[in-house]
């Protein structure tokens, strides 16, 4: 069974972008090189990974990223923020 990530990029606009992988490596290089990109982000590109979260399930990192999408930008802001004190 493969564990899943939830991630979040900023792209070069500043807005964020908000998915979830396998291999977030792989995700990040796919956003700014391939068109296996996200629609969303192939017009904002370079685009930086500011957040990522092992998660478990495909369900559970699903509705985490449902979750993350709902939120206003400062409360991604919050989140990104706490993430980068733990690093």
């Amino acid at each position: 069974m493969k564990d899943y990530f939830v991630y979040i990029v900023e792209c070069a606009d500043g807005s964020f972008y908000t998915g979830i992988t396998t291999n977030v490596k792989r995700r990040i290089l796919e956003h700014n090189y391939s068109f296996k990109s996200a629609k969303y982000t192939r017009s904002r590109r370079p685009v930086r990974l500011v957040y990522s979260s092992l998660i478990g399930t495909r369900s559970d990192a699903s509705k985490e990223e449902a979750r993350i999408k709902k939120l206003s930008r400062l409360q991604k802001l919050d989140i990104i923020k706490e993430y980068n004190k733990s690093l």
